[in-house]
């Protein structure tokens, strides 16, 4: 169930778009001053945010610049004010998209929509990492090598994931043991050297085009 945060000061037009989000299966907190909202928005993690312009306290603007310093939560203002600088204005701010007071709540409804497919193929695009002829997802935790899917241990995939995140960066054994174990791990940084192996096994990774290259007296390198 996703999760909306209405900041919002009318009472009677917050519990009205409250009881069609309900309705809409979406869970809903409303926050009714703009100090309140900005509050709310930080401590907690939030699908999106329906933000008023014109709140006591802080306003809408100022809210959803405050939000785009730490967070990326999906941002529609609305506002009873329609001329384009109003409009300029709360895009400029951050949100990602600006519904103009009185509007239909099916239109809404079709934006948060569009809004929630736009994100999640986003999110989906920048969890699928390539190279050369290795593809791994990061949600589904597949990695296939020329379309033939590989058999790879949580440590093996953590690992692979690592490198591929860090293309042509040298990693350190100290630096990679932190990013797969935990920085408060007991395990010694010769483990590193060993699951590299097992994962070198796993790739075919051998003779002079290898995957992951060494880098004596530093640690591991995947390389363009």
């Amino acid at each position: 169930m996703k999760k909306i945060l209405i900041v919002e000061d009318e009472p009677n037009f917050a519990r009205f778009l409250e009881l069609e989000l309900v309705h809409e299966s979406y869970e809903v907190v409303i926050a009714y001053d703009g100090t309140s909202g900005l509050q709310l928005a930080l401590e907690q993690d939030w699908d999106m945010i329906l933000l008023d312009v014109m709140l006591p306290g802080i306003n809408g603007i100022d809210v959803c610049q405050e939000i785009r310093k730490f967070k990326k939560t999906l941002i529609i203002m609305l506002t009873a004010r329609n001329n384009l600088t109003d409009r300029v204005l709360g895009l400029d701010c951050g949100a990602d998209d600006y519904i103009p007071k009185p509007f239909a709540i099916e239109e809404l409804f079709a934006r948060m929509r569009a809004l929630f497919r736009r994100f999640e193929n986003s999110e989906e695009a920048l969890a699928v990492l390539s190279f050369r002829d290795l593809v791994l997802n990061l949600n589904t935790r597949i990695v296939k090598q020329s379309d033939e899917m590989l058999n790879l241990t949580k440590r093996e995939f953590d690992l692979l994931a690592v490198f591929m995140q860090n293309i042509n960066l040298v990693l350190s054994r100290d630096s990679l043991l932190d990013k797969v174990w935990g920085y408060n791990t007991e395990v010694e940084t010769n483990v590193v050297d060993v699951y590299v192996r097992y994962l070198r096994n796993k790739l075919n990774d051998s003779g002079e085009d290898n995957y992951i290259q060494t880098i004596r007296g530093v640690g591991y390198v995947m390389r363009l």
